[in-house]
């Protein structure tokens, strides 16, 4: 071969390894919101004929754990697909399975509040029993949650890990972990971070209906904007008011609020 023909080769394959890495990359982001979408449809459908409005139940514990993280992913994929595509980007070459479960570690942390959330509204039922009927104190308990999400995106521990979630690059250089078990540690860290971020707008779908496709999609959007929005001051303070707002109208005339199932039972169920 001679030296013209060999560089003319290294020419015409040398973008192909890149080629095909940004090709996998997005192959990997596409399949996310394709997961996101399939679990928007399932959701929807195990959740027909199941809102009881504020603090409506939640079912049997395994019944719900799979209902919240199919729910997760459907509603934190399209927000956290940056940050998988640059890990991706990162350990294609050496660890082409770090991204999946990356992945996984973050449903992990998700899955894992999921269940606490289910054991706490078990507790709450146990402990308050007819007390929180929406009649009672359930109505000025859902005002309540509402307002103090709306006072917590105002928070430094909101802040802080609101940071973590929009700096997908500072993130993974700050807690870099090699190989496989190294993503699964950094998916579920990050989770952690996405939790301490957004648990609030999670305890706000609660209180407005956690069986209802319409604030579940609500919450979904408010949690997109806030991290993807690039004027951070005016997503975060926007999520604030609106919640404040959501929370009043609750307290003062639930009528009006759009979507809203006001429950008309004797006995709130948990």
């Amino acid at each position: 071969m001679t030296a013209g023909s060999s560089r003319r080769s290294v020419v015409e394959e040398g973008p192909r390894p890149a080629l095909s890495a940004v090709r996998w990359r997005i192959g990997l982001v596409l399949s996310l919101f394709v997961l996101a979408a399939v679990g928007w449809w399932w959701t929807a459908g195990q959740m027909q004929g199941m809102d009881g409005g504020p603090w409506t139940g939640l079912g049997g514990f395994w019944w719900f754990v799979l209902v919240w993280l199919v729910m997760m992913a459907a509603m934190m994929f399209p927000s956290v697909a940056p940050t998988v595509a640059l890990h991706a980007r990162m350990t294609r070459e050496r660890a082409p399975l770090a991204p999946p479960m990356f992945t996984a570690g973050y449903l992990l942390t998700w899955t894992a509040a999921g269940a606490a959330a289910w054991v706490i509204a078990a507790a709450a039922r146990w402990l308050a029993g007819d007390v929180l009927t929406w009649d009672q104190g359930g109505r000025a308990l859902a005002a309540v949650a509402l307002i103090s999400a709306g006072a917590y995106q105002l928070t430094p521990l909101k802040n802080v890990c609101l940071s973590k979630c929009r700096s997908p690059l500072g993130f993974l250089l700050s807690s870099w972990r090699d190989g496989p078990i190294g993503g699964l540690r950094m998916g579920a860290k990050l989770g952690g971070w996405c939790l301490g971020c957004c648990w609030a707008l999670m305890l706000a779908l609660f209180a407005l209906g956690v069986m209802n496709i319409a604030w579940m999609a609500f919450i979904a959007g408010l949690i997109a904007i806030e991290k993807l929005l690039p004027w951070r001051l005016v997503a975060n303070y926007g999520v604030a008011v609106v919640l404040t707002v959501l929370g009043l109208l609750v307290l003062l005339d639930p009528t009006v609020v759009p979507w809203l199932t006001i429950p008309t039972g004797p006995v709130m169920v948990m």
